[in-house]
């Protein structure tokens, strides 16, 4: 995974009379958990642009006061009608312990589905996989060349090097279906034969007439 560098500073108040402060300050409050106490910090909203903002997941080299930490980001809010960050929860790691993270998935390929006139549908963009930090990737790639129209991948479907995926096996991700287009064309096609089936059938039945006139008139 990469990694991102954030400096922060400890809480010493805690409470939301102390966190609208903060907020109003510029700064976002956050909290650490994974250590024997959970830790209780502050960072400016702009050291987040690099790890909100972007499909990759990240570890984060967390500076507070001059103490480091190894933190992956767990959960994120924001507020309702500004969109700015209000608080961030972050997960400490540690090199032999495993650790809970969701990452993005990453499409390669063409499929012959698509490419057949079929439409792509992501049903999921982000799996939560569980490994140790030095085994997890920055996103989860997925080779849909051989994805048919109508055929899915689902998450029983994937395997990755000493990493679990923690979604259900049953779960999609993503799918190939039938457009509009293919549909219509499709319904046409089968509409066409039926015409010509049924031409051919009334040009029998005239010949058949005819044969039998003339036979009577002889």
């Amino acid at each position: 995974m990469k990694t991102i560098e954030i400096k922060g500073s400890i809480r010493t108040e805690l409470g939301k009379k102390s966190s609208k402060k903060t907020r109003k300050e510029g700064n976002v409050p956050c909290v650490i958990y994974g250590s024997e106490q959970n830790i209780h910090f502050h960072t400016h909203e702009n050291s987040f642009k690099n790890l909100v903002y972007t499909p990759d997941a990240h570890i984060v080299n967390l500076d507070l006061d001059g103490k480091q930490y190894k933190v992956v980001m767990k959960d994120i809010q924001f507020h309702p009608v500004t969109d700015k960050i209000t608080h961030v929860d972050f997960v400490q790691i540690f090199d032999e312990k495993p650790i809970l993270i969701s990452l993005p998935i990453d499409i390669k390929g063409d499929s012959v589905g698509v490419k057949a006139g079929g439409k792509l549908r992501i049903k999921k963009r982000h799996l939560k996989v569980r490994g140790l930090a030095k085994d997890i990737p920055e996103s989860l790639p997925i080779d849909i060349t051989d994805v048919r129209i109508n055929h899915s991948v689902k998450v029983g479907d994937l395997r990755y090097d000493n990493i679990e995926l923690i979604d259900p096996k049953i779960t999609t991700i993503l799918s190939v279906a039938t457009s509009r287009v293919v549909a219509k064309e499709g319904t046409e096609g089968e509409t066409a034969a039926e015409k010509t089936e049924g031409a051919a059938a009334e040009g029998a039945a005239a010949v058949s007439s005819a044969d039998s006139k003339e036979g009577k008139s002889k």
